[in-house]
């Protein structure tokens, strides 16, 4: 059993062209040995993810080498999630995240929900293209700590004010952490509409989530936080 999951762990930290198919592959014969798979979850993939945004943030591999892990670990999640039973293992928070509305990138924010999920977040990614008031029902629906907002361009990046306005007017506000991050966004930007956090890139919004969540849900993370 020791084997398979170290191989699994493995095959998420390598770059392999078929990386994603020998992890499914793994994951199926760790469940065939009767590993659970929570212990898949917690003794395999989340370090490995965790060490895959790591060796990202230290400059070690680059976006590249994270989108082939990011495809293996989604693998491996496809088989596995219909698997776990909820509450059977601790998750960090919730986190919803998606592009707002106009934009259509999502390199960015894929990577950041899939280094959330390696650090044990359970992330609910709406997409791109993602107007206000799908964000307003899903924050009612799964009642998350944090809420991800992802743009590429200065023009959409001006959403996140109006969303923000929105959720107040709503009463959503109070509820729910906001996190925003993309190529034009700044932490003025993010203070300026109120955002109670920033990441400059993949590695370092998972660094501000973890800091807003182990803050209490609120406080500051340094320069992370708006």
């Amino acid at each position: 059993m020791d084997d398979v999951l170290e191989e699994l762990a493995a095959t998420i930290r390598g770059h392999g062209r078929d990386s994603h198919e020998r992890a499914e592959e793994l994951v199926r014969t760790a469940l065939e040995d009767e590993t659970t798979p929570e212990v898949i979850l917690e003794s395999s993939l989340v370090p490995a993810m965790a060490d895959v945004g790591r060796r990202f943030r230290d400059r070690e591999i680059f976006v590249p080498q994270v989108l082939v892990s990011s495809r293996a670990m989604q693998a491996a999640l496809r088989v596995l999630e219909p698997l776990l039973t909820p509450g059977a293992f601790e998750t960090r928070g919730h986190v919803v995240i998606g592009t707002v509305k106009g934009d259509v990138h999502d390199i960015g924010k894929n990577l950041v929900a899939m280094l959330l999920r390696g650090s044990g977040f359970v992330v609910t990614d709406l997409g791109i293209n993602v107007p206000m008031q799908r964000f307003a029902d899903t924050i009612e629906e799964v009642q998350p700590e944090i809420v991800g907002l992802s743009a590429l361009l200065t023009t959409t990046m001006m959403q996140m004010e109006s969303y923000v306005e929105e959720w107040v007017r709503l009463g959503l506000r109070g509820r729910v952490k906001v996190m925003v991050g993309g190529a034009p966004v700044t932490s003025a930007f993010a203070r300026k509409i109120g955002a109670d956090a920033y990441g400059r890139n993949a590695s370092d919004a998972v660094d501000a989530a973890l800091a807003l969540v182990e803050a209490g849900r609120g406080g500051t993370a340094g320069e992370r936080t708006a």
